[in-house]
């Protein structure tokens, strides 16, 4: 008797392994595999979502209108180039649905966010992978990969697991050597850490043309990961194709109520970037005192690199590290030796993680 077969596309596809974040016996592990904030969300947004349980028995904004104002409100730009979703990932899938038929070719680098290769290999696309150089996007390898079927190229930036951005002069670079037909698709979920004078959004070049989306999470510097909202901001006929394939109801009540807080609430955001910038510049500092390459970040990460000829291993360290009570994220890195990716968390899990750490070099 035959069972229900899923696609061939499906066949192709690998399954997300999300970071661990229990440990065997201890309690309450430090979680630094998930790149989430340790300070939660702001007390407004809190309190917004509190709000919002009085009316759950309805259904929510479909028009998602208010958080669709607020947006438009700290970004300066236009409400209805604005679509929310339950996370961006979601808003990733719906482009690469509303835009790829089965044998188009999506690019990608190739240490870019995974959930776009396996939304496109499920659509049926054929993933070509872009070679990466010195833990950046490589334009150049890029726009070298575009064919007459390529319909998507999606750049993470900055980019996850290297935590590296490309400045805008590469990023106009590249929306200038696409085909207007193509959509260059900017995920920018760690964008709201970066303060480089050189870093290009997205907004720009949406205004400009019609072949860009820049895609943004609530679930970082907002400490909203929980609730699952992000949004896209693309020109209008991009959001009207993906109006037609979104869920009425994609993003719920109490979240789009946080969020809405969120996004308004700058004075927090700005403590957690703050925050997470001078960690993250102590923490690399001292790593690399230790003998570690630490790949330069602009996120709320770390990007580790072993090195094997003193005795060291991101698979012995992340075991170390565990032992220890610390869950870190290891990850399969293009790229020479193997990596370990460390989030930037609280000044009391930093300071231990380091302790941990410095152990382990020290043992070895």
């Amino acid at each position: 008797m035959r069972s229900p077969s899923p696609r061939e596309s499906l066949k192709k596809c690998p399954t997300y392994v999300q970071g661990k974040s229990t440990i065997a016996g201890i309690k309450n592990p430090i979680k630094l595999s998930s790149n989430e904030s340790p300070f939660g969300p702001s007390p407004s947004a809190k309190e917004a979502y509190l709000q919002a349980l009085e009316t759950v028995h309805r259904y929510p904004d479909g028009g998602q209108n208010a958080l669709r104002a607020a947006i438009a409100e700290r970004f300066g730009i236009e409400a209805d180039q604005i679509i929310g979703g339950n996370g961006s990932e979601e808003l990733i899938l719906l482009a690469i649905r509303a835009f790829v038929d089965p044998g188009d070719q999506v690019i990608v680098s190739d240490n870019g966010f995974v959930m776009t290769r396996i939304h496109a290999l499920a659509q049926g696309a054929e993933v070509v992978v872009a070679a990466e150089k010195d833990w950046h996007v490589n334009v150049d390898n890029i726009l070298e990969a575009v064919t007459p079927k390529t319909k998507i190229v999606a750049v993470a930036n900055p980019n996850n697991p290297t935590g590296t951005y490309l400045p805008a002069s590469e990023i106009r670079r590249l929306h200038a050597g696409l085909p207007s037909n193509v959509l260059l698709m900017l995920d920018g979920a760690y964008a709201d850490y970066v303060v480089a004078d050189d870093f290009e959004s997205g907004i720009g070049i949406v205004h400009q043309s019609a072949n860009c989306m820049m895609t943004r999470t609530f679930s970082k510097i907002y400490g909203l990961a929980g609730m699952r909202v992000g949004w896209a901001y693309a020109a209008p006929e991009i959001v009207a194709a993906i109006q037609k394939i979104r869920t009425p109801f994609n993003a719920n009540s109490p979240a789009m109520a946080a969020a809405t807080a969120a996004v308004r609430d700058m004075g927090f955001a700005d403590m957690v970037r703050d925050h997470t910038i001078t960690w993250r510049e102590r923490m690399a500092a001292r790593l690399r005192e230790l003998g570690l390459m630490v790949v330069p970040s602009v996120t709320n990460f770390l990007l580790l690199q072993f090195p094997e000829e003193k005795g060291l291993n991101a698979l012995k360290a992340a075991a170390y590290l565990i032992e220890n009570g610390i869950l870190p994220r290891p990850t399969g890195v293009s790229g020479p030796g193997d990596c370990l990716r460390i989030t930037v968390g609280s000044a009391e899990e930093n300071a231990i993680f380091l302790q941990v750490i410095e152990r382990y070099v020290g043992a070895a």
